[in-house]
């Protein structure tokens, strides 16, 4: 073998690959297994975010196959919406950042970057690259089924999807809102925007307090609250205005702060300008809170912001801690200037909700927990955050809500502010998640854009599918399920259409284009019929008909055969491709999917197909950072995959991205890491080349020692340990077991003189095949394996229970252990032994150890049970004085075990003087001298009166 290459050997590997087409299934008598990632979208390369979903997503493809199913692991391109036509706009106007990050970052040769000024030249350019980027770093994917979504036969797809969701009635039309910029008088979209990118459109609850006539309106997430009003925070140094409303039949003046009539403005509402109030004049009144008919004043807050909400705020003492301690910061202010002379010590707290964790003032509570000093400590926010998931999750309204009593406070805000609106004392007010900046400078705002098209994801039979599609289905990580169901609940109506950008028009109102979200929901089984398309099949030939036959088995195939001008033969086999693929078995996707595609896509599903087609599990990861930076396509930094597998390989790119982070723990890519991988493997394929030069492999199972026992039986808890974890997704805990683990377990084998490793490693490389599979291959092949038994299709291991040896894994801990525990020794003490003397426990503490393990397996491990127990035994009677503190740490030393250390002490029959007497060479090769063992019963030669220390599994030990 020559030394590790990871370019030439995955070049190679690649090549095999593609030429024998291992992964282009078709169905056969196997269980097959449909796994997708979302296609990536194209105005950039991919990056290491993207680096990591998919090579969790291969994983699982490459483990599902070596298990024997018949594995369809797909990929298309996105590039619907605006992105791609604002960067394409950029490229043309030559903006300074985007030519510097697409060159830089994104490395695009500065000869082409200039040319990429149409928004189908960046289709093209991309697509190309994108697919090279995959197949460099060896996903088993499927290329027959690619597509990018500006295809004309996907265009036709879509506006079948769309005809489809109008004829149900999911589709209607009213107002949106939307990102504007009013300088430019435009959408904003992600490149049109400076800061704020992430921020999302909010709808909040406006609440309408009443003074004379006059509205004071208060937005708020949070309606179910206004039960517990005490007061309104004004600030006495913002400018308010007094402005006169009308939207449908109400006609009303309100008073707001000026940059909240600025933004009312862009809201479905008529708005006339009054004129300018004095913020003091309407402090120290008293309003009605629209709820219960109380009157309650109105309060000088410095906290109180113009450019939020209506720049007037409810206060809610009892739950909220910001309220709380802000009114109790004003119990000895002096509010004169106010016409404020009562005590506000008077104003009586209102508690309205019942959580589990708190009592009667849940603000209270929690500032008294968290220590908080006053509403400027840091620590309010804790507070706050705390209060808030707790009341969400858990809270329940009380008696004092009247008919709202014993409702959730997660399913109320929907109910009550459907109440408020309809009695006229609520509205909706949209306001962003976080300040959003347009490129020019501009603040943006929320405009509701008129006779917009809607997906309408607020009906509650719809939504009540979803919630059905995910009690069946397998969430990964499973606690994740809680925010699925709350992300339905809080979702609602979602614009499905705008006027720019690509995509496919709107079939039934064609001034639109399908948003591009909205065209990504159902794509998984375009999958099956775009292998299809290569052989003639032309868009026009797409009837809607065809996808009624193929995808929902509606019609019949002469019907379809006629209208479609396609042969019966190939419409049948369209329909028993679905019949075979359909439903998705796993969707493996980012965790910032969860609020929008990933709902989207089940709530097209349950709509569209029936049950047995909806999908069946979805896993989730994190995100992924560079150097402790967070990494953007436009404005960098970012590391692409193809650059990460040219400075370092495939294998060692897909290694260390899986090992960095679990689930949906966030990773961050460190130069220094990925070296550290580079060396591991690196050092993997030389120890292999060894192993395999040495072509040892004893075939007689009498033959093994007990380190050869130790080995396979260890063998057998990785193979168990890493299949639990590939199940669940846990491919980090998957890679430590197969890969870092395993070899620790090699390094302690090896070191014990075992030569089995021939053997081993024909498990081992097939263990490793899906993380590492161009290396694996490789070895394989060096094995003597034909490239027409490749790795990737051998069986995976499986764990074997006849393999596991306990008596052989005690021994090996007590071994290692104890040969810890002397080299220890002699390190401290800075002995040159000559000979060094173990003492075993006497047979009654072995006696007492193995009864306490078998207490303990059955739950019953006590101490005073146990002493009873081995009382009982008249042999036990002479260590009466000894038993009642032994017992008392060997029950503390086996309740602190953990399973496996438990199952290896429990299935032990050996002596230890066995053990020891066995390995006796071995301890004399490590120590360079001499080694005896006694055991502590049999008067051995003691001459420090070592022996009375032995405890089981812990020799007493004597070095001279």
């Amino acid at each position: 073998m020559e030394d590790y290459n990871p370019q030439k050997v995955e070049e190679k590997w690649q090549k095999i690959w593609s030429e024998k087409r291992f992964f282009e299934p078709e169905p056969d008598d196997r269980e097959k297994y449909f796994i997708t990632i979302p296609y990536p979208y194209l105005n950039g390369n991919l990056h290491a975010g993207h680096t990591r979903t998919f090579t969790i997503g291969d994983v699982v493809a490459r483990y599902k196959r070596m298990q024997g199913y018949n594995v369809l692991y797909p990929m298309g391109f996105h590039v619907t919406g605006t992105p791609i036509v604002g960067l394409a706009e950029l490229i043309q106007n030559r903006d300074p950042q985007t030519m510097e990050v697409y060159s830089k970052f994104h490395r695009i040769p500065e000869d082409i970057l200039p040319t990429l000024d149409d928004p189908q030249k960046i289709v093209d350019y991309f697509s190309v690259e994108s697919e090279k980027a995959m197949r460099s770093i060896g996903y088993s994917i499927d290329w027959r089924r690619k597509f990018t979504t500006t295809d004309d036969p996907y265009k036709k797809f879509i506006e079948w999807q769309y005809n489809l969701l109008y004829e149900k009635n999911l589709i209607v039309k009213g107002s949106h809102p939307v990102k504007w910029c009013p300088n430019d008088n435009n959408p904003v979209e992600d490149h049109d925007i400076l800061k704020g990118e992430d921020a999302t459109i909010v709808d909040y609850s406006l609440i309408k307090f009443s003074y004379n006539g006059i509205i004071l309106p208060c937005a708020t997430l949070r309606p179910e609250t206004t039960f517990g009003v005490t007061n309104l925070w004004i600030n006495p140094d913002v400018e308010y205005v007094k402005a006169r409303v009308k939207r449908d039949d109400l006609d009303e003046i309100w008073v707001v702060s000026k940059d909240a009539y600025f933004k009312l403005t862009f809201t479905d509402r008529e708005v006339e300008l009054i004129g300018e109030v004095d913020a003091k004049d309407f402090i120290g009144i008293k309003v009605t809170n629209p709820l219960t008919k109380d009157n309650v004043i109105t309060l000088p807050a410095s906290f109180v912001r113009g450019d939020n909400g209506s720049g007037i705020v409810m206060s809610v003492p009892a739950h909220a801690p910001y309220d709380y301690l802000a009114l109790k910061d004003l119990y000895d202010a002096d509010l004169s200037e106010y016409g404020i002379t009562e005590d506000l010590r008077d104003i009586k707290l209102i508690s309205l909700i019942q959580v589990p964790e708190f009592g009667e003032f849940p603000a209270i509570e929690a500032v008294e927990e968290f220590g908080v000093v006053d509403q400027n400590d840091p620590k309010a926010e804790d507070a706050t955050k705390v209060v808030y998931r707790r009341e969400f999750h858990g809270g329940v309204l009380k008696e004092n809500t009247g008919k709202y009593s014993g409702m959730p406070v997660s399913k109320i805000k929907n109910v009550l502010t459907r109440d408020l609106v309809s009695e006229g004392v609520g509205e909706i007010f949209y306001e962003f998640s976080e300040p959003v900046i347009c490129r020019c400078g501009t603040p943006c705002v929320v405009n509701m854009v008129k006779g917009q098209w809607f997906l309408n994801y607020s009906n509650p039979t719809w939504k009540d599918k979803v919630y059905r599609c995910i009690e069946k289905m397998d969430i990964i990580p499973e606690e994740l399920r809680v925010e699925f169901n709350n992300k339905v609940d809080w979702l609602k109506d979602k614009a499905c259409a705008r006027k720019k950008g690509l995509g496919t028009r709107l079939p039934f109102d064609q001034d639109w284009l399908i948003e591009s979200l909205g065209d990504s929901t159902i794509y998984m089984s375009y999958y099956i019929i775009a292998k299809f398309l290569a052989n003639g099949i032309t868009s026009e030939q797409l009837v809607p008909e065809l996808f009624d036959y193929v995808l929902l088995g509606k019609g019949s195939v002469a019907d379809v055969a006629e209208k479609s001008g396609i042969d019966t033969a190939t419409i049948e086999e369209m329909r028993k491709d679905f019949e075979y693929w359909y439903p998705v078995d796993l969707r493996s996707s980012g965790k910032d999917l969860i609020p929008n595609h990933l709902l989207f896509f089940l709530f097209h599903h349950v709509a569209i197909f029936e049950e047995d087609k909806w999908p069946r599990s979805i896993a989730i990861n994190g995100f992924v950072s560079l150097e402790g930076q967070k990494m953007s396509k436009s404005k960098g930094p970012l590391l692409t995959l193809r650059e990460a597998v040219e400075k370092y390989g495939a294998d060692i790119t897909r290694m260390y991205i899986l090992s960095t982070a679990e689930q949906t723990q966030d990773a961050d890519w460190k130069n220094e890491g990925v070296e550290t991988a580079r060396r591991q493997i690196d050092r993997f394929y030389s120890f292999v080349k060894d192993v395999i030069e040495s072509g040892v492999c004893p075939t007689d199972a009498n033959d093994y020692t007990t380190v050869d026992r130790w080995m396979l039986s260890r063998l057998q808890y990785r193979i168990q340990q890493t299949n639990e974890a590939l199940k669940s997704i846990r491919t980090r805990q998957a890679l430590q077991n197969a890969f870092f683990l395993l070899l620790n377990d090699v390094k302690w084998y090896q070191r014990r003189g075992g030569k089995n490793m021939y053997c081993i490693l024909d498990t081992w490389v097939r263990l490793m095949a899906p993380f590492t599979p161009h290396l694996c291959e490789e070895i394989w092949a060096e094995m003597g394996h034909d490239v027409d038994d490749p790795i990737s299709l051998a069986p995976y291991p499986e764990y074997d229970e006849s393999l596991v040896d306990n008596n052989a894994e005690a021994a090996e801990e007590l071994i290692d252990s104890t040969l810890s525990d002397v080299e220890e020794i002699i390190k401290v003490t800075g002995i040159s032994p000559s000979r060094v003397i173990l003492y075993t426990a006497a047979a009654w503490k072995t006696e007492a150890f193995n009864k306490a393990l078998a207490m303990h397996a059955e739950g019953k491990l006590n101490p005073g049970v146990l002493i009873k127990e081995l009382m009982k035994n008249p042999e036990m009677k002479r260590y009466g004085k000894e038993i009642p503190k032994f017992v008392k740490k060997l029950v503390e030393d086996i309740k602190a075990m953990n399973d496996e250390k438990f199952r290896i002490m429990s299935g032990f029959t050996l002596t230890e003087k066995e053990v020891f007497d066995e390995a006796n060479g071995f301890f004399e090769k490590e120590l360079g001298c001499k080694l005896e063992v006694f055991n502590e019963g049999d008067n051995p030669y003691d001459p420090e009166n070592k022996a009375r220390f032995a405890i089981p599994f812990r020799p007493a030990i004597y070095i001279e």
